[in-house]
């Protein structure tokens, strides 16, 4: 399992008193796999993302990110781990103006030390695998919303995670750059071997998910994985 996540508990303070964000949940990505993550607003959705992301510890449980439990890890070896294999896809892109769509995914790679040069050509590979290659020049006020955020999943790929956290990537896009989006967080799930989970509003991209995850006041609830005739990487959850 890529990313596994059991008997988590996440609450925070109200008042004299705490409120549960995350109750008991427990969850298995495989490699490969698309989980999609629905509920309404304040369900606890986006503290399971953060949580995921090793961005907020949980009160109790613990998750493990490709047979690495952050349990007891300091804050350096889990900012170590996110740079290495986690990927983390924003609402919104979140693009430096002054970088071309090539820097803002080299940036990425400078971080983790590796060579300019090396850098450059992993930026230019990832771009045309979103289908930006002839973009890779550009600023981002020279691409439009969906080429942006094209960039953004290129860039949150940049240094090979394994597990890629989705956070309501088609926001502020319309129908068809939307679909567009997660057509390509798909394949590139399948292609690349991440376990992928998406949080999404929109019920028309939950047919592109292996599984879907219902959160409801802090509880996950899990239905039967998606049925498909054929494709890589079906989920498992429990």
């Amino acid at each position: 399992m890529s990313l596994t996540l059991t008997d988590i508990t996440l609450t925070y303070p109200d008042g004299e008193n705490r409120l549960t964000a995350l109750d008991r949940v427990s969850l298995d990505v495989p490699q490969g796999s698309l989980t999609a993550v629905v509920g309404p607003s304040g369900s606890g959705k986006s503290s399971l993302l953060a949580v995921a992301a090793t961005l907020i510890t949980p009160d109790t449980g613990t998750v493990t990110v490709d047979g690495t439990s952050t349990t007891g890890l300091t804050r350096g070896e889990l900012t170590a781990l996110r740079r290495r294999r986690i990927g983390i896809v924003f609402q919104q892109p979140n693009l430096l103006p002054s970088l071309t769509a090539a820097e803002q995914l080299q940036v990425m790679a400078r971080i983790d030390g590796r060579a300019p040069r090396t850098a450059r050509d992993r930026a230019l590979e990832l771009l045309d695998a979103v289908g930006l290659a002839d973009r890779a020049d550009r600023h981002p006020h020279q691409l439009s919303g969906g080429q942006r955020q094209r960039v953004n999943i290129a860039r949150a790929l940049m240094n090979d995670p394994t597990v890629l956290l989705v956070d309501e990537p088609t926001s502020a896009l319309d129908r068809e750059r939307g679909a567009s989006v997660i057509d390509l967080i798909t394949r590139l799930t399948h292609q690349r071997a991440t376990a992928t989970v998406l949080v999404t509003h929109d019920p028309t991209h939950l047919t592109a998910a292996d599984r879907i995850a219902e959160v409801h006041d802090g509880r996950l609830h899990l239905p039967a994985p998606v049925r498909r005739d054929s494709g890589a990487g079906r989920g498992t959850a429990r």
